[in-house]
């Protein structure tokens, strides 16, 4: 149990580093110590500048801070205040290297205050540049976004268009860090188009730079490769080394993004032989180390080690040496090497409290205490995490304070205090809460991972709730855990989607709805590592629970095994019997319930993989579960506005394609499902060439249509740039979709009532493809999806739909009701009679 944790917080912590790290990146393009004009004389001030410049440059931040005190010092004897402002901008920016982030700040509010008083717009601008990477280093995005706005504005009223350029650029950091990726990479085409006519340049090649590495954030890796490939070729011909090695240190990210290895090992060596900056060499070398520690190649690890402990010294004191350390201990750890760790994770922290840089002393003292944790050394192990955090929470870290709130929490666990552990995970959870912007930011991070860093607080705090729930003392504080454990499922499927997306998408417009359907039940199965715990929300009813004893890589086996059985070659004695062993663990603890209380629909919150399974399939011997009950799906307990689709005029937009288009196969059926759903329902159809991407654009604009039907090939994949349908013309993702209906989504009183896919299909070998439906169903706006779990026949598929439309329009029944009556018909039918054909549609969100 223990190695599971240190894995999750060993690759969490790994991913914290790294980011930290590369935050130079996230800097100014202007961040180089700005002087203003002064006469030269031999050892002015401006000699002293100068040479603290090269200092700065050469990472030397201490020598530079004491060149610079002295030209600060002269220019102070000639209240010299413009150049005065100008040295403390500098200052300021090597405390900040050197992780003195208060003393930045005294600093830079000093230099400010002078050109308050004396004004020079162009200086005030640099400095207000500065300031900006200052609050932008402390996570204060939206200050510096605002700061970099006001010197965009400076620079367009002194004309000077080449640095308006490289303040939109700034800009475009902030909004990354804000999550803001599709307006970060419109500001980023922006100023690319406007260096088009100029020459080849360090801006272009950093535009390019930053544009790519927005690409690869966003999740589109050939738009990546291409526009960092173009900064690549352009840093060689300007014949700038450093930009060299910037470039192919991102390309090594793309491809490692990618899970090329092989291909970014090829790049971050490319960085490593040129040795043109030790810090760039540095970060190839971690990322390189990572990759090895990834595919458990330890003696590839040890060499990289031992090639990355010598640049260790090479590098000045400073916030960024303190956080190689603590990378390379991890790695150390990893193979074995705990007393070597520990060694350089004390040095670290002595170094971090020399130089008064807390946050780097809690990430030193934090996984110190990771140390003593895994050698079950308690209390040391507690009293380290303990100032670990004390010290991430004074300096408003909640990046890090999480993680060492969940290390607590697991301490106090294997020392038995329930009641402590569940208090530190709730702490880290509500830190989570308030960190969900930054997390989807810092997924920007090759190492990041939302099922390892994340997930896995979520999953423990509620088997910490749920453990021996029938030994509560009192019935109040087990509904209180159950509610408890619930809202936490709850929050991990936002958070999952916000992960999904890349940015915080499900704020605050939803309404609950399991107050809406007496005959409805909301049922939660969780997963866990050793059980199977179930939740079943009733109108009006205390939450219901029960808990099956089976280890999760044995639940997992079933589910696959269920998935498999679904293909048509399987025996039907095979797939009943795995069907049904399916329903016993899942539905049969709670038949008598369910049917005492009269329950006609069964909403699944599913986990995990039991999204690829159509809940529709289970058999209990007798029955398949849509003989019993309507079936739906929902995200979680909340939708949009439920109210039953009966009470809408119902009129469709279909957009389908029968022919063979873009590499995909012809759907012959399509024209059948399009003519069979006209003689049901009013229907305006756009066919074949007609459903191109600008004609489906301008009908949805300008006609409401409560449902929309795409007939036509698409996949649903758990990455959100392979989640698509197929046009005539192009290929629109689910971002793009989300844009596409939000045309109409303006008008509140005329919602997408459904939205229907009735071609589409899971990528193969995608455990987490289901996540694409729901990533679908919850950016469309639409309150309620059908979808397909497999790419259906689609002669069975079209006379579904039909059936389905006829129902829907010719009874008062939910959406829910309509298609399993019209999978009832499939099911009657001998050729249809295997679930492969009936199975797969699936509703998600309202089902009234």
């Amino acid at each position: 149990m223990m190695s599971k944790y240190i894995k999750y917080v060993f690759l969490g912590c790994l991913s914290l580093i790294l980011v930290l790290l590369q935050l130079s990146n996230l800097f100014p393009v202007i961040h180089k110590p700005v002087l203003a004009t002064v006469t030269t004389q031999v050892n002015s001030p401006t000699d002293f500048v100068k040479i603290g410049k090269q200092r700065y440059q050469r990472e030397q931040f201490v020598q530079a801070i004491a060149l610079w005190q002295q030209a600060l010092d002269i220019f102070i004897q000639t209240e010299d205040k413009i150049n005065q402002a100008a040295v403390l901008g500098n200052m300021a920016l090597a405390h900040q290297k050197l992780g003195k982030l208060e003393l930045a700040n005294q600093t830079i509010s000093k230099s400010i205050n002078l050109l308050n008083q004396n004004q020079n717009p162009q200086i005030l601008a640099e400095i207000l540049n500065i300031q900006g990477s200052l609050q932008l280093s402390q996570g204060e995005a939206e200050n510096a976004l605002n700061n970099w706005k006001e010197v965009t504005n400076i620079y367009q009223k002194i004309g000077d268009q080449n640095r308006v350029n490289r303040s939109l650029l700034n800009q475009t950091q902030a909004l990354r860090v804000l999550g803001l990726y599709p307006q970060s990479r419109k500001v980023l085409e922006q100023v690319n188009e406007n260096l088009q006519t100029q020459p080849d340049s360090q801006l272009k090649v950093a535009t390019l730079l930053n544009l790519g590495d927005t690409w690869r954030v966003i999740g589109n890796f050939d738009a990546a490769q291409d526009v960092l490939q173009q900064s690549l070729e352009i840093a060689r011909k300007i014949n700038s080394p450093a930009d060299i090695d910037s470039s192919l240190l991102s390309l090594g990210n793309a491809a490692f993004a990618q899970e090329k290895n092989q291909d970014a090992i090829k790049y971050y060596q490319q960085v490593i032989e040129n040795d043109n900056s030790d810090s760039l060499k540095l970060k190839a070398q971690l990322n390189l180390l990572q990759i090895f520690i990834n595919t458990q190649e330890w003696q590839a690890t040890k060499t990289v080690l031992g090639q990355i402990q010598p640049q260790l010294d090479k590098l000045p004191v400073s916030r960024t040496q303190i956080y190689a350390q603590v990378k390379v201990a991890q790695s150390l750890q990893k193979i074995g090497e705990k007393q070597t760790a520990a060694k350089i994770l004390s040095t670290a922290i002595q170094t971090a409290k020399t130089i008064g840089d807390q946050k780097s002393q809690s990430y030193g003292l934090g996984y110190l205490g990771q140390l003593y944790e895994e050698n079950k050394q308690w209390q040391e192990a507690q009293k380290l995490t303990e100032q670990a955090l004390g010290l991430s929470q004074s300096n408003n870290a909640g990046e890090i304070s999480y993680l060492w709130q969940w290390q607590l929490g697991r301490i106090y666990q294997a020392i038995g205090n329930s009641e402590n552990a569940i208090n530190a995970y709730d702490q880290a959870v509500k830190t989570l809460g308030f960190l969900r912007k930054d997390l989807v930011a810092s997924n920007s991070n090759l190492q990041f991972s939302f099922q390892e860093s994340i997930e896995p607080i979520y999953r423990e705090l509620v088997s910490l709730l749920l453990e021996n729930q029938q030994t509560k003392k009192s019935k109040d504080i087990e509904q209180e855990n159950l509610v408890k454990a619930r809202d936490l499922i709850e929050s991990l499927k936002i958070a999952e989607l916000d992960n999904y997306f890349q940015e915080d998408c499900l704020s605050g417009k939803r309404a609950e709805v399991d107050q809406v359907d007496p005959h409805a039940a909301l049922i939660y199965p969780i997963i866990l590592s050793d059980r199977l715990e179930v939740i079943i929300s009733l109108t009006n009813q205390p939450l219901h629970h029960y808990s099956t004893p089976i280890p999760q890589a044995e639940l997992e086996k079933l589910l696959q095994q269920m998935r498999s059985s679904l293909r048509p070659n399987l025996s039907n004695r095979t797939r009943l019997r795995i069907a049904q062993k399916t329903y016993n663990v899942l539905i049969k603890p709670t038949e008598t319930y369910l049917a005492a209380n009269n329950i006609k629909t069964l909403v699944f919150v599913l986990d995990g993989t039991m999204k690829n399974i159509p809940m529709a399939a289970l058999y209990d011997g007798e029955k398949y579960l849509i003989e019993k009950y309507s079936l739906a799906q929902t995200p979680g307990l909340q939708l949009l506005s439920p109210q039953p689709l009966q009470n809408q005029k119902l009129n469709i937009l279909v957009a389908g394609i029968s022919e063979a288009r873009q590499g995909f196969t012809p759907l012959p059926g399509v024209e059948v499902e399009v003519e069979g759903i006209q003689s049901e329902i009013s229907t305006q159809v756009l066919f074949n060439e007609e459903f191109t991407t600008a004609d489906i654009e301008n009908v949805i604009r300008e006609t409401p249509f409560p449902i929309i039907h795409f007939a036509t090939h698409g996949q649903f994949s758990s990455d959100a740039e392979k989640t698509f349908i197929l046009t005539w013309d192009n290929r629109i993702n689910v971002k793009e979709l989300g844009e596409l209906l939000e045309l109409r989504d303006q008008d509140a009183n005329n919602p997408i009532e459904l939205l229907v896919l009735s071609a589409c299909q899971t990528a193969q070998g995608d455990r987490r493809a289901p996540l694409g439906i729901a990533g679908v169903a919850v950016r469309s706006g639409a309150r309620s999806t059908l979808a397909t779990l497999w790419s259906v026949d689609d002669q069975s598929a079209a006379e579904f739909m039909v059936e389905f439309y006829r129902q829907l329009a010719k009874s008062k029944i939910t959406k829910a009701e309509a298609i399993r009556l019209a999978q009832l018909k499939l099911l009657q039918q001998p050729k249809y009679r295997n679930p492969f054909y009936w199975a797969p549609f699936v509703l998600l969100g309202n089902w009234l």
